[in-house]
């Protein structure tokens, strides 16, 4: 199958594809929120923009996570908030835990968790952070949520906070369970602490920005195949969702061996290589402070037309 007939199917018939064949697990971090709504939503009318902030931005999530489900995505990681983030102000922390919070209690998350049958959990140092501080009833109101979404099973829904660094939280439950049961855990065992449930490994990691993965610890093992959009998170449609998917499930797999390759082939190789000799995928300029990804890769083709 090719990715135009690919990208033409029903959502039915990509989720059976994808349910055959992979991926199980999806990370995608959302990025880039603010500069999507300034762009595409900040001269609307709105009587108070932070809760239309909140608002647009709510329902952009749950078109997101759906697009995840409705392709066969049983196991969604968004990594959300780090300690990064505390250093950009009051102002910003302040829309961010309010942010978070709907996830628990707001109408818009409540029905999207009872429709598509989604059992959401938080992980993450969270509890180190947010004890002793205002926003300390934010533990209550995840841990609330998640015992409330526990009989759904069709998906699974992780919001990562502060899970920059699982060695401490995987040592403090290394040795309670060594006082147990007198043994160490298991890797599977470990996993399922930390998560919630157990995670399989990562298939795919789907970022914005400049190039990095991060904040999936112990299900990512290197083996994830992982995306850049180019532009934030939030404007992803399904065609672009569906080139991932499609160049995940047949681009990347089963490469051929090198001693089956014909002598056009290696040339074909050989002349990709040379033309983009000296280039770099993650190369980036800034324009007013922010940082831009440069293209790259130029095929045959290209130096053909020219």
């Amino acid at each position: 199958m090719d990715m135009e007939e690919f990208i033409r199917l029903s959502n039915d018939a990509v989720k059976e594809i994808v349910k055959r064949e992979g991926p199980a697990v999806c990370t995608c971090p959302i990025n880039g929120t603010r500069r999507w709504f300034t762009l595409e939503h900040a001269n609307t009318d709105y009587e108070d923009i932070e809760a239309g902030y909140l608002d647009t931005v709510a329902q952009a999530y749950v078109d997101l996570f759906k697009l995840f489900f409705d392709h066969g995505i049983t196991y969604l990681l968004v990594p959300s908030f780090g300690p990064d983030l505390l250093e950009r102000g009051e102002d910003y922390l302040q829309l961010a835990v309010e942010g978070f919070s709907r996830l628990t209690y707001h109408p818009l998350f409540l029905d999207f968790y009872a429709e598509y049958q989604v059992q959401v959990h938080f992980y993450g140092d969270y509890e180190k952070y947010f004890s002793g501080t205002e926003y300390a009833n934010l533990i209550a109101q995840f841990n609330n949520l998640s015992q409330k979404t526990t009989y759904h099973k069709a998906h699974q829904l992780f919001f990562g906070l502060f899970a920059h660094d699982a060695s401490e939280m995987v040592a403090r439950f290394a040795i309670d369970f060594y006082k147990r049961y007198k043994r160490v855990p298991h890797r599977n065992e470990i996993v399922q602490a930390y998560y919630g449930v157990y995670v399989p490994p990562v298939d795919i990691f789907i970022g914005f920005d400049k190039f990095s993965s991060f904040d999936m610890p112990l299900v990512a093992t290197g083996m994830e195949d992982l995306y850049f959009t180019v532009s934030p998170t939030l404007y992803m449609s399904q065609e672009q969702f569906r080139t991932i998917l499609y160049d995940h499930i047949y681009s990347r797999r089963n490469e051929t061996d090198y001693s089956e390759m014909s002598p056009a082939s290696w040339q074909h190789m050989r002349d990709f290589y040379h033309i983009n000799h000296g280039k770099t995928l993650g190369i980036g300029t800034k324009v007013n402070g922010i940082w831009y990804p440069l293209p790259q890769v130029q095929s045959d083709q290209d130096e053909r037309r020219a």
